[in-house]
Order: C-alpha cells, then structure tokens, then sequence
C-alpha cells in the first residue's frame, strides 16, 4: 500500500536529527519519499541516522554542526542544500536545556544559563530559519517545522528560560507565517509533550519540582494530561510528515499539540 502523503523529491533537513523526535521525525520524512540530512554534534549517532534513511532508499546526509554557534548555523544550513540539491523542508527540533542553572525559580536562574536555553531553544531556530529561507524563496514553496513544547503553551512547566524561550518559539512561527506566506512557504509549531527519551531526566524533573522519587514526578505529570502517558518519539513523525507536505498548504502559523492532551 503507498503513502496517502508523498514528500517524493523533497529536500529535508532535521536539526538535532541523531536520536529522539529528531531521529523519528527525520526517518518518517525519508520513508515518505524525502532525502533528508540531519545535523547535530553527535557525529556516531547522525551516521546510524543517515544510514537507516539509506536503507529506505533515500538519501541520509549527516552533518556535525554546532547549533550553539551563530558562525556555524548559516554554514551548515548551506552545506546541507547544496549537497541535496536544494532544501524544501526545514525541522527546528534541536533543543532542550543545559546547565544545572536551569531552574524553575527565577531568582535563582543563572543569567548564563538563561540566557544559553534562550539562545538553544530559540534563537538558533531563528539562524537557521535565515538560511533556510534563499532557498524555499527562490523555488516559491517551503515548508517549516518548529519542534516547540507543552512548556511553551502553559505557564510554569518546566524552567523558567526553556519555557520562555518555547513561549518565543511560538511567537516567532506566527510572526513568521505573514512575512513567508508570499513565497509559498508554511511555517508551524508542533508543541511536544513530555517524551520517553534521553532528554527526559525523570531525576532532574524531580529536583525542579522539589519531589522526593521520580515515581512522584511521573505520576504529577501523567495526571496532567487526558491519555494519562507519556508519548514516543515515533508518535511525531506522521503530523510532521503532513506539515512537510503539499496537503499543508492551508496551515501555518499554528501551534499543533502532540502532547497527550496535556492540560487540556
């Protein structure tokens, strides 16, 4: 049986591509029809990627680019269209927070750490976005997904930079959307939820939240949301299949939640 939604020929790049939503993203992408490279600092994990999106007879591109420099980002976006030949398709999923600074509270965020999560969870998305753009213009059609999160939808989940960075995330797509509609190019946000991957520290959570075990914190998170579970990489991969694809052509600046029903 083929795919209801084709992406055959489209050029896609997924930034923070090596594992999680990225990976899932990036393998649904080629297994509906799209080449796709992925860029991240993991050069291990960016190979066995690419290697799978060549097993299924597309091509896997990998490419070890620091979403942490501004020098780095136009550079890498550049050097994946010219390697595929163009570039129809741009995933911001690189994310999430670094250092222990990271905290909920703002009076004691570290202003380093704050503003180091801004700039990884926002600004780089914008980086890219900038280099992303020639290309999608030039060919008058584009398709941009911005990985943003439940964090940015609901006031206190998770630190206080990671959830203002999200809520900015949010802010840009829809700002975006009018200033890319006249070249053909859509830009949305799919809101994540909590995931079941390495990004999620289940023991970090619980400090935060100043609980006692991480059965504590996983059960106050559940709750909040209508499944009652936490979702799976993979779960990502088909809406961000159909925000990449023609069958999109009347959705952008919207912020589409694959979160569980979370506080609904």
């Amino acid at each position: 049986m083929g795919h209801l939604i084709s992406l055959e020929g489209r050029r896609a790049l997924v930034t923070g591509g090596g594992r999680g939503i990225g990976r899932s993203i990036a393998l649904a992408l080629a297994n509906a029809g799209a080449d796709v490279a992925v860029a991240a600092r993991s050069k291990a994990e960016l190979e066995t990627v690419a290697n799978e999106i060549n097993a299924l007879s597309r091509r896997g591109l990998w490419l070890v680019l620091d979403l942490m420099s501004r020098e780095a980002i136009g550079p890498g976006v550049k050097r994946a269209a010219d390697e595929l030949g163009g570039l129809d398709i741009l995933v911001n999923n690189a994310g999430g927070t670094i250092h222990d600074g990271a905290l909920l509270n703002p009076l004691d965020h570290d202003p380093r750490a704050f503003e180091d999560n801004i700039f990884l969870n926002l600004i780089q998305a914008f980086y890219a976005t900038k280099a992303a753009l020639p290309n999608m213009i030039r060919q008058k059609w584009g398709r941009i997904i911005n990985i943003g999160s439940c964090g940015g939808d609901h006031h206190g989940m998770g630190p206080v930079s990671y959830a203002t960075a999200k809520h900015g995330l949010v802010g840009f797509t829809r700002s975006m959307a009018y200033a890319v509609a006249p070249h053909g190019i859509n830009i949305n946000v799919i809101s994540a939820g909590l995931t079941e991957s390495r990004a999620l520290d289940w023991e970090q959570m619980a400090r935060w939240y100043k609980l006692e075990s991480v059965e504590e914190v996983r059960k106050k998170v559940v709750e909040k949301t209508a499944l009652k579970r936490v979702l799976h990489p993979d779960e990502y991969g088909p809406v961000a299949v159909l925000l990449a694809s023609d069958q999109s052509a009347a959705i952008t600046g919207q912020v589409i939640g694959v979160d569980a029903g979370y506080l609904v």
